[in-house]
């Protein structure tokens, strides 16, 4: 493993590899300490939309989430709120990033349409210009109702910091398998689904939730830098392993 830096910020663990900076804690706690400006900030939050009641938000991420109970990966860590402090949790840790975002740049959240509409309010009262939604298409691979509506499609909502920049032009739709490129997290997006979203970012990104550090992977593929923020020690240190041996084959 690539790491060359290890040492606290503000009581959370701070690993320094080729190419990334990760952080193990709470992002409320993390963000203050970080410097910009970030290019783009590209995260997928716990969405805590996993039931109605209070009973069924505090039950397991696996049981909320995943049609097996013989899940090999851990429970992740913040998925119990209510929409109304989903709103308000997201507007001050939106707040937070957004003031180390380089004028022009990109806001970019995933979210299912439960808390679509919450995740658009959190976003402008952060102070970014909300510009729009992309779609996940799940493909068949997306959850079943019977007599209903497959649950095929997650939410990208984006937005700028002040006037849009860059000459790319990124599609609204993106079809990607679920499983495409493998799974280390009980909801990480697939790696060809990040790729083609970072592509879209400027060289510095943010990850204020990273999970398994798929978005990471997808960025240091990319030769961007990238920071990134988890709260669970399992998936921080997946997380560590994980783009410890990006950074290897990149120093190659």
């Amino acid at each position: 493993m690539a790491t060359s830096n290890r040492k606290p910020l503000f009581n959370n663990e701070h690993v320094s590899l080729l190419g990334a900076d990760l952080y193990r804690g709470d992002c409320l706690a993390v963000l203050p300490g970080l410097s910009g400006p970030f290019d783009a900030v590209v995260t997928d939050p716990p969405y805590s939309s996993g039931g109605q009641s209070k009973g069924d938000r505090a039950r397991s991420t696996g049981d909320k989430y995943l049609n097996s109970s013989g899940t090999k990966f851990p429970d992740f860590l913040g998925d119990t709120k209510d929409q109304r402090s989903y709103l308000h949790w997201s507007a001050l840790w939106m707040g937070l990033c957004t003031e180390r975002l380089a004028d022009g740049g990109l806001m970019i959240v995933f979210s299912d349409w439960r808390q679509l509409p919450v995740t658009t309010d959190a976003m402008q009262a952060a102070g970014v210009t909300w510009r729009g939604v992309a779609v996940w298409d799940k493909t068949g691979g997306a959850r079943p109702y019977k007599g209903g509506f497959r649950s095929q499609a997650e939410y990208i909502v984006w937005g700028s910091k002040g006037p849009l920049r860059g000459e790319t032009y990124s599609p609204g739709v993106f079809r990607v398998n679920p499983l495409a490129g493998g799974k280390l997290h009980q909801v990480g997006k697939p790696l060809p689904l990040m790729e083609d979203i970072v592509a879209a970012c400027g060289a510095r990104i943010l990850d204020p939730f990273m999970g398994s550090a798929t978005t990471g992977a997808a960025a240091l593929q990319q030769g961007k830098h990238f920071v990134g923020i988890e709260a669970s020690e399992h998936y921080f240190q997946v997380a560590v392993e994980r783009l410890g041996g990006s950074a290897k084959s990149r120093a190659k």
